[in-house]
Order: C-alpha cells, then sequence, then structure tokens
C-alpha cells in the first residue's frame, strides 16, 4: 500500500462539512487532474496525519496537521478566509515553497451578519431586550436607518464588496472603500482610498464597517486617536480581525457616550476572558467569531467549488486564483 500510495499523486482531504454532493465534486475534479482523493474528518487526526505524508495537497482548516506535512506538500487550500496563522515565520511550512490559498467565499454570510448587527444597533435592539429582559413594555425609541447613512468599510475585498451592495440595495447615502491599494475588483463604492487616507474619512463616517485580515500594517489601526475621530453618532462593526482595534479604548468610548454603539464578531483574545471589559461595555453586541462559519449551505458549496477551480488551475500549472502572498499575509 505504502509503495502504490507514494506512485500516485495524492490530495488529502481533513473537512466535517463535506456532503455527499461535495465529495463526487471534488472525486470528479481529482479524476480531471490525474490525482487521487482520500477524506478524513477532524476525529481521524492521525489517520490524516499518517496518509498526508504521501500527499502534495491538502484541503483543511488544521494548523496542526499542516506542521505535521512533509516537505514534498506543494499546496495547502485552507477552507478558511482568515491565514495570519499561516503567514507567520514560524516553521508552520515544512516546505517554504508550498503554495498557500485561502476561500474567498465568505462574503455572503458575513455581509448578511454586518446588515444584521447593524440593523440591531440603528433601530435600538440592546436598548429594546435590557428591557424586555426586566419586563418593561418600553416606549418607542428614536431609531436610525441605514437609508441616508454615510457607510465606510475598511477592506475593500470579498467580504467588503459583499457588505457594499447591501449597503447600497437598502440606500445608503454614501459608501466609501478604503484598502492598502485604494482600489476594488468591483464597482460598487462610490469613493476608494488607500488606508493612508482613514484619518480624513472618519471624521464623517456614522457606520465602520471593518474587515481586515491581520498584518501588520493593521494591527491597532483603529486606535484611541481614531476612534476620537469617529462622530458621537457612528457605529463600529468588526468581522475582521480583533488586533485591527484598540479594545480598551473602544470600550471606554461606548462607555463614556463618545460612540453611539458597536458590533464585535472577533476579539483578541478568543474566547474573551471573563473579566475583559468588553463583556460589559454599553451598547455593544458580541458574537463569538462565528459570522463566518461552515454552517451555510452556500458558503460550503462555494468552498467545495473554489477548491476545485484552483485544483484544475493547479494540475494544469496555471496560477492559482486564491492563491495568498505569505509575505504580505492575504
Amino acid at each position: 500500500m505504502k509503495g502504490r500510495e507514494s506512485m500516485e499523486r495524492n490530495i488529502c482531504v481533513f473537512q466535517d462539512f463535506l456532503t455527499q454532493a461535495h465529495r463526487e465534486r471534488i472525486d470528479a475534479a481529482a479524476r480531471a487532474a490525474k490525482m487521487h482523493v482520500r477524506y478524513f474528518a477532524t476525529g481521524q487526526f492521525e489517520e490524516a496525519k499518517e496518509h498526508l505524508q504521501h500527499c502534495e495537497v491538502l484541503y483543511a482548516q488544521s494548523p496542526q496537521l499542516l506542521r505535521a506535512a512533509p516537505p514534498t506538500l506543494r499546496w495547502y487550500c485552507t477552507s478558511s478566509a482568515g491565514v495570519d496563522l499561516y503567514c507567520r515565520n514560524d516553521g508552520i511550512f515544512a516546505n517554504p515553497d508550498c503554495l498557500l490559498s485561502n476561500s474567498n467565499t465568505y462574503g455572503v454570510t458575513i455581509a448578511e451578519h454586518v446588515v444584521m448587527v447593524a440593523l440591531m444597533l440603528l433601530r435600538r435592539m440592546p436598548d429594546y431586550l435590557d428591557s424586555i429582559q426586566n419586563h418593561i413594555w418600553a416606549p418607542p425609541l428614536p431609531v436610525r436607518s441605514i437609508r441616508g447613512c454615510e457607510v465606510t468599510i475598511l477592506g475593500t475585498g470579498d467580504i467588503g464588496c459583499h457588505v457594499a451592495q447591501r449597503m447600497r440595495s437598502m440606500g445608503a447615502a454614501k459608501i466609501i472603500g478604503l484598502s492598502r491599494s485604494g482600489k476594488s475588483r468591483e464597482a460598487v463604492y462610490d469613493a476608494l482610498y488607500p488606508i493612508g487616507d482613514l484619518d480624513a474619512v472618519l471624521c464623517e463616517t456614522e457606520l465602520l464597517v471593518m474587515a481586515l485580515p491581520d498584518t501588520a500594517q493593521t494591527r491597532g489601526m483603529l486606535d484611541r486617536r481614531r476612534i476620537a475621530l469617529l462622530p458621537r453618532q457612528a457605529l463600529v462593526i468588526n468581522v475582521g480581525r480583533g488586533t485591527a482595534i484598540e479594545q480598551e479604548a473602544l470600550a471606554d468610548a461606548l462607555n463614556e457616550g463618545r460612540l453611539s454603539g458597536a458590533a464585535l464578531d472577533v476579539a483578541v483574545p478568543e474566547p474573551l476572558p471573563a473579566d475583559n471589559p468588553l463583556w460589559t461595555a454599553k451598547n455593544l453586541i458580541l458574537t463569538p467569531h462565528i459570522s463566518g462559519n461552515m454552517t451555510l449551505g452556500y458558503t460550503c458549496d462555494a468552498n467545495v467549488e473554489m477548491f476545485c477551480t484552483d485544483l484544475a488551475n493547479y494540475a494544469a500549472g496555471r496560477p492559482l486564483v486564491h492563491l495568498v502572498d505569505r509575505a504580505r499575509g492575504y
């Protein structure tokens, strides 16, 4: 068996979300690439680790399994969007030239999460929920709308573009996108700027959506000084990485009424310790990094399709569509 495996071009798939239809799609892509694929659930770590020693491709979301990969691994496709765990120079890749690709398939589910928490904040749901929990039938409170709102989106990739599309459909007055390059693949923004122009934009922002990766350039981007630039009525939503916000400064701004509200799906660390000030910050919606999980069928389907598309590219010697620049961190 070991001799047979060493002669084949093997793929190791280490995923729990796959349906039979997903496996059939991957099987077909592997046959077209003249490669052999085997599947392992996360409860089969040791079996997957053993098989991985004979593989050149790994499709998984497991830094632990990647660390066990041999120098002959040539491509690691992670089913996650964030790749910060894989871009740190700590020897996680036995083969320094191993290709890394990620999944840009979470835009739909994360954008829906952004719309949900934005409406909850604009329409005062934290206040109403507090009243209900105290058995108080509260009178109507003044509310706001996405319609006519000035929206700033940090990160103009797949997630940012899906958020912009939904804000546009709901009547946002202006949508500004900021990124490292000051560009976007989609024409969904009223204006695009490089991240260096962030200070000038914040003072006119009513809804700030952060969808940034964790890199040296993005860490602490929304610090105490920049939080102070936001208008008092502004809302902050972070669905990127918790490292992008100075969390203590955000909690202070919320508790002191210098910021209208916030919603964080990411934090540092995760999970949050019980004594972290974010737990008790005023008008803050906390969710445990679930905006982009693999429970939405569309996301799972798109994730598999992404892998199969790049498998065809890999087999043909073409560039991967979702290739990550490990030096840049995205």
